[in-house]
């Protein structure tokens, strides 16, 4: 909440505008200490921490119920240093829950999966290390990935799983579009490149965990998106609106 004016804080805090005390300083209140907070004369001076290098990516790519999310998990609990799970549904399940017509929800999915991209490649500029929970499930989104995100410092891990037991999932779990892992069974990996695949049938989430954690420090390269970027450039960037080829996640 603002204040309602300016002289009435530096009355009470004892400070003057512009000064680093201009909105607030109390040192001790009771037991605890409060931190003075910038004024104008410190914004002007202020500067944008320096980031050394981008952050590592590893982008978990499958269908749904494939148990990306799982993995993603699993992998936080694992990996030194600090790590971020970022999952496409967290930015799906920010969108108002008003009623979206078939007109428009492909469309509404194409903006929201975009501005994904460029939250993803955001943070990983800022240094931060990153496990993208997210299906390659249309063209266009892998493309546009591979402009967007470092090569070097991104891991493609293709997670693979059966049909019958992805269907078997998605039953089970009973959040999903019946029919969606179908749908997007013959295209999340049609680039046909992962640095590491594995199979979510035949491990628990943390054996998968283990085994990526384990490849990351001597993996190979070029990496998937090195190769990837060289062989599928392309005389023009994609746009969002490509025909849907894989259902609308």
């Amino acid at each position: 909440m603002e204040r309602d004016g300016q002289g009435a804080c530096d009355d009470r805090d004892g400070g003057t505008p512009g000064s680093s005390l201009a909105l607030g300083d109390r040192r001790k209140e009771g037991t605890m200490a409060i931190e003075a907070v910038p004024g104008t004369a410190d914004l002007v001076h202020a500067r944008i921490p320096d980031t050394t290098a981008a952050g590592m990516v590893i982008l978990l790519n499958g269908t749904s119920s494939s148990g990306k999310t799982s993995m993603a998990r699993a992998l936080l609990d694992i990996l030194d240093g600090t790590w971020f799970h970022m999952p496409v549904d967290a930015f799906h399940a920010m969108r108002c829950k008003r009623d979206i017509s078939d007109e428009e929800l492909q469309p509404e999915i194409d903006r929201t999966a975009k501005g994904f991209h460029r939250a993803v490649a955001g943070m990983a500029a800022g240094g931060n290390n990153l496990v993208v929970d997210y299906p390659l499930s249309r063209r266009w989104r892998l493309l546009d990935l591979l402009d967007l995100l470092v090569p070097e410092d991104t891991v493609l891990v293709g997670v693979r799983c059966p049909l019958p037991e992805l269907e078997r999932r998605e039953s089970e779990r009973g959040d999903r579009q019946p029919g969606l892992a179908a749908m997007q069974y013959g295209a999340v990996h049609s680039h046909e490149l992962h640095d590491l695949d594995i199979d979510s049938s035949l491990h628990t989430p943390a054996e998968c965990a283990l085994r990526i954690r384990d490849f990351l420090p001597d993996r190979p390269r070029p990496t998937a998106f090195e190769t990837l970027r060289r062989t599928l450039r392309r005389p023009h960037r994609p746009t969002a609106h490509t025909p849907a080829e894989a259902g609308p996640d």
